[in-house]
């Protein structure tokens, strides 16, 4: 009991959370501020002129999405002269991809289209409001259909511990939680937008994801509890963050795993995208969560840039490493709603 009002009084407010975060940050930003841009101008040079990229996964709708949301995350935007053509080039590019059951597939999708699809989707929606009209015609088409394919997917019949997740293909009966965070995360943008996302399907996602989650450790695993635990946590934690689950036993507990893992990180399979939750999550957090974390994201990765600006991921190559670190560093930024810590929820 004395541990959990221990870690109750760790809980800062919105306002304090954002003040600590602007001290944190001003330590690091005459080198993150150069590194991020480097990292821009490094994918802005390698796009193909179609929008897609060269290298591992280049040509699924999901690396253009990500790369789309590097450089709004930095405050760049589609009518930008530095890399607003960049940007129209990735919402044209999987806009052009989108098939006539709703989902966005092209090229090596991996094991599935649903991953990248659900990446693609979270970029339209985070891009959408600040292109020409044309192009937002065809994203409010194209998101309808995007989010529709979703909620579908989310509805087939699956086992008690699968349902409410999704996988890699839209008919999949079984689920994951790395697959299932970018579908929340897609849904939840949409809502923030105005779309009609039903309350029921964050629920049942929601439910899915403390289905796999350890309240004593904190863990949030693949397709149990613990495995892959050290780069899947910070997908958990967020998941539940954006849900409005602030200040809960189980978002401290695995904070606190976190914390005591990270260090691991860089030895693990998937490391970018661990770095890029954990970021994500430690900030919704904040206080020594967010101080710690991004104390060590930037010292640890800050030296690993390329000098032609790029991070190289193990699994996916450049483009894709390159993406996810920018969006990691950037998370300070606030400048895509998904990094938003909701405000709707009581504080007090």
């Amino acid at each position: 009991m004395c541990g959990l009002i221990a870690l109750y009084a760790t809980i800062p407010s919105l306002a304090q959370i954002q003040n600590q975060q602007e001290t944190i940050f001003s330590k690091y930003k005459d080198k993150v501020d150069p590194s991020i841009e480097k990292g821009l101008s490094y994918l802005s040079l390698v796009q193909n002129k179609n929008g897609s990229f060269p290298g591992g996964f280049g040509d699924s709708t999901g690396i253009p999405a990500l790369v789309g949301m590097a450089f709004l995350s930095k405050g760049h935007l589609p009518t930008d002269a530095a890399y607003g053509e960049n940007i129209n080039r990735c919402i044209d590019f999987i806009l052009s991809n989108q098939k006539d059951n709703g989902v966005f597939e092209a090229g090596n999708a991996g094991s599935g289209p649903m991953y990248a699809h659900c990446i693609a989707t979270l970029f339209l929606s985070e891009v959408s409001g600040m292109v020409d009209p044309t192009r937002q015609k065809k994203i409010d088409g194209a998101l309808a259909k995007a989010l529709k394919l979703i909620l579908q997917a989310q509805k087939v019949k699956k086992s008690e511990r699968n349902q409410g997740g999704w996988r890699y293909h839209p008919g999949s009966n079984d689920s994951d939680t790395s697959c299932s965070g970018w579908a929340l995360m897609a849904l939840r943008s949409a809502k923030l937008n105005g779309a009609a996302v039903p309350d029921k399907a964050i629920e049942d996602a929601l439910a899915y994801l403390y289905r796999h989650h350890d309240k004593k450790t904190g863990t949030f695993g693949y397709s149990d509890k613990k495995s892959h635990s050290i780069t899947l946590t910070g997908m958990g934690l967020l998941c539940l963050e954006l849900c409005g689950e602030h200040g809960e036993p189980s978002t401290l507990k695995s904070g606190e795993y976190i914390l005591k893992t990270y260090n691991k990180l860089s030895s693990q399979s998937h490391e970018f995208y661990g770095n890029y939750y954990n970021a994500q999550a430690m900030f919704q957090l904040g206080g020594k969560y967010w101080e710690q974390y991004a104390t060590w994201m930037y010292e640890n990765y800050l030296p690993k840039q390329k000098d032609d600006g790029s991070w190289n991921s193990r699994e996916a190559g450049n483009i894709y490493g390159t993406s996810m670190m920018v969006l990691a560093f950037t998370v300070p930024y606030r400048q895509l709603p998904i990094y938003q810590r909701d405000e709707t929820v009581d504080e007090d």
